[in-house]
């Protein structure tokens, strides 16, 4: 039996703080009109161990401009959500990596511990093996990462090249540096899931 990964409060508030990080540039940058931005999060309900997560986990940052006329959205990247996926960021990883390692067993069994259904992780993997791959965030970022490899096997390759191993889930530091390579594909301009 394969066991639920062990990421703690520490974990998440890590990734938070990270987050807030990442809002507050955005909303120091302002908006393109010229506008202040204000706060204007988006609610969350976040699958996969959603019990132990702390409430900060119900929303998302996001902003909007306070110019009448604008109110555009500035919705800044995140380490903890992966798009508009309802499923956290570390998770869709994690799972969508195991299709490449542990046995069709394992995966089951892990999507049944974290209430995934398997056509849910079937469309991670086509998001990793056919739309990530061809991302313009891929193509100019990919090369940081690997330089000669099978992209077939992404996200594996990059819990590897971050961590070490795909199974390492407590090193809480390669997994902040991997969220943080992958926050620039959780905004508007992200590929298609």
């Amino acid at each position: 039996m394969y066991h639920a990964p062990s990421f703690n409060a520490t974990f998440w508030a890590v990734l938070f703080t990270i987050d807030q990080d990442l809002a507050e540039t955005t909303r120091q940058r302002g908006c393109p009109c010229g506008g202040r931005l204000h706060r204007a999060d988006y609610p969350r309900k976040p699958r996969c161990g959603s019990n132990a997560l702390p409430d900060t986990y119900k929303s998302r940052f996001s902003f909007t401009c306070d110019r009448d006329g604008c109110r555009k959205r500035a919705t800044p990247p995140s380490v903890r959500f992966l798009g508009r996926k309802i499923y956290l960021g570390a998770f869709v990883v994690l799972i969508s990596a195991m299709r490449h390692g542990p046995t069709p067993q394992r995966v089951r069994e892990i999507s049944t511990l974290l209430d995934v259904d398997w056509r849910t992780i079937a469309r991670w993997q086509v998001f990793w093996r056919d739309h990530f791959p061809q991302s313009h965030f891929w193509r100019a970022e990919g090369a940081r990462v690997i330089l000669l490899t099978k992209v077939t096997t992404l996200p594996l390759l990059l819990l590897t090249a971050f961590l070490g191993r795909w199974d390492d889930c407590d090193d809480h530091n390669g997994w902040g540096r991997l969220l943080r390579f992958l926050a620039p594909i959780t905004t508007a301009a992200a590929p298609p899931s």
